[in-house]
């Protein structure tokens, strides 16, 4: 049963399941015997804001830790999604080509993104536990608050930004 934890970070509210593991770059990790499911974290879908589109890959591609999985499009951003085990894609969440706003409504269960059979389940103790990925995530709002920095390293920002804000905001989006 998903017990979600309601937590702040630089004014940002968002959920985190304590019942996954999570990665770095806010990709959230539920552990299926020999299958992991793949998602982004409420935090990352409410930075990218509106989604818009998805790529998927294709399933039977072998995938190694750290390799770029799927794109999301939103009307702010495009971000990678990062495997976070080497292995094989068994399953994409065919879903999201019709409904791409499901990552938003439901990041944590209609909106995973891909599974993918491991190879190796020693990758999966590099994984953070829910409280880590908490106290991470606030660790780094925090900092980009303060340098200015907009967060996680996983988005390439289509348009200018404008720097006078506490943290960038896109001024001009591209069509």
């Amino acid at each position: 049963m998903m017990g979600l934890i309601e937590v702040q970070a630089g004014g940002i509210k968002f959920n985190v399941d304590d019942t996954l593991l999570y990665t770095e770059t806010d990709e959230w990790v539920k552990v299926e015997g020999e299958v992991v499911r793949i998602g982004v974290t409420d935090y990352a879908q409410k930075m990218l804001r509106d989604v818009v589109g998805v790529e998927l890959p294709k399933q039977g591609v072998k995938v190694g830790r750290g390799q770029a999985v799927a794109v999301i499009e939103s009307i702010k951003a495009t971000a990678e999604v990062y495997t976070p085990v080497t292995g094989v894609v068994v399953e994409v969440n065919e879903r999201l080509k019709e409904e791409p706003e499901l990552i938003n409504k439901d990041p944590y269960g209609q909106g995973w993104i891909v599974a993918v059979k491991i190879e190796d389940a020693e990758e999966l103790k590099q994984l953070l536990k829910p409280q880590n990925y908490i106290e991470k995530t606030q660790k780094r709002k925090c900092r980009e608050t303060a340098s200015h920095q907009h967060p996680l390293n996983l988005y390439r920002w289509k348009g200018r930004l404008c720097r006078r804000l506490r943290c960038f905001k896109l001024v001009k989006r591209y069509s």
